[in-house]
């Protein structure tokens, strides 16, 4: 704390002040005076006696840098780092999704939500308790459900950079440790579809053959231990108030060392769209609440097996942004009557755990929809 030599101390903010149920005589009668600094509507003059300020200037001073901190914060322009060898190059990041813009299912987002104000403020929490101020979320489901989506509006609530690593980039743990030396606090590290992206060796690297990453890089010399290491290790604490993200499409596939808690703390399944996602995603793209087809519709998407994407229906929304009765329609024919659903009951609310065979159909038949959709207008 700087030290003060004035006899009478003076602040000036632009903060508005409040009295807290006092009026101004009664707060200069307490030693407080408030006066505008120019004749200007929002600066304002604060002063208090010398004797007053071991009281008023350290909870004070802390207030306004807090607040001076967290407007430079959502102010700052905010980066997407992508991984090159052992370095990381910026791009900046200006995506626009928000949990408001999110088709999840009732109750989910404020999960999230609460659970990140939970780490934002657990900073003595974590600290206390002898363990790395980090989160860890691990992000499962079919292609097209919003997992990349959630990424940036996680980021976007948290206000954090995104470090998004790319696994087949990664020569040798050493490298994957130097990358995570160079994140910075605040920050988001993704690894999207870990599940296929290398094929990490045992933890004693005796496995020769499952050393070798897929595609061309042949010569990478990930193991799952230096990746363990890197989300859960000594050197995972060395910058703090970080979260780690997986995203996979089939979370059998991954190690159960990966996922256990410590390394991903929350797992969030996005599955098939519901009903009430759909709305949400009508509200978005139509501008509509209410419909007087919802009803029928939300009878179709309980009783078919047929199950499309949020991102599949909300491409039929797009094309049909202007017209909420043929949009609606058009998803309502996506759901035959005649194709019961046989996987009512299932596990996880109900929701759908498809193998990896059912899913590649699903997925097709999303396409073939969605391609057919399009171009139905051309014929």
């Amino acid at each position: 704390m700087r030290t003060v030599t004035r006899a009478r101390l003076l602040i000036v903010c632009l903060l508005s002040l409040r009295y807290g149920g006092h009026d101004e005589p009664a707060a200069q009668s307490h030693g407080l005076f408030c006066a505008s600094a120019d004749a200007h509507p929002t600066p304002f003059i604060l002063r208090f006696r010398k004797t007053d300020r071991a009281v008023i200037l350290p909870a004070y001073l802390d207030h306004i840098f807090d607040a001076a901190a967290a407007i430079e914060r959502k102010n700052a322009r905010r980066y997407l780092y992508t991984n090159n060898n052992d370095s990381w190059e910026e791009t900046p990041f200006n995506h626009p999704s928000t949990f408001d813009t999110l088709a999840l299912d009732p109750g989910m987002g404020e999960r999230i939500k609460a659970d990140l104000d939970a780490f934002s403020k657990g900073e003595s929490f974590y600290h206390r308790n002898g363990r790395a101020w980090k989160r860890g979320y691990l992000l499962y489901g079919p292609p097209g459900t919003g997992k990349s989506s959630l990424i940036a509006a996680i980021a976007n609530y948290m206000q954090f950079d995104i470090y998004d690593l790319e696994l087949t980039k990664v020569s040798n743990n050493a490298d994957l440790k130097s990358l995570l030396m160079q994140t910075t606090r605040k920050s988001v590290i993704v690894i999207e579809d870990i599940d296929c992206s290398v094929k990490l060796s045992n933890r004693d690297g005796a496995d020769e053959a499952s050393e070798k990453a897929t595609d061309s890089n042949t010569s990478c010399k990930l193991t799952l231990s230096g990746l363990l290491n890197f989300t859960d290790g000594l050197w995972s604490c060395c910058g703090e108030e970080r979260i780690f993200i997986f995203t996979t499409n089939f979370k059998e596939r991954i190690d159960l060392a990966l996922l256990r808690p410590g390394r991903m703390d929350m797992h969030i399944l996005l599955s098939y769209c519901t009903f009430h996602a759909f709305k949400k995603l009508a509200r978005n793209y139509l501008g509509i609440q209410e419909h007087p087809m919802y009803l029928e519709l939300d009878e179709a998407m309980r009783k078919t097996s047929i199950q499309l994407t949020p991102a599949a229906i909300a491409e039929i929304l797009i094309s049909n942004q202007d017209s909420p009765d043929v949009a609606i329609r058009e998803v309502l024919a996506a759901f035959p009557k005649d194709m019961p659903n046989e996987r009512a009951g299932n596990v996880d609310g109900g929701k759908c755990q498809l193998s990896h065979n059912e899913s590649k159909q699903q997925t097709f038949r999303q396409t073939m929809f969605v391609f057919f959709q399009k171009t139905k207008h051309l014929r």
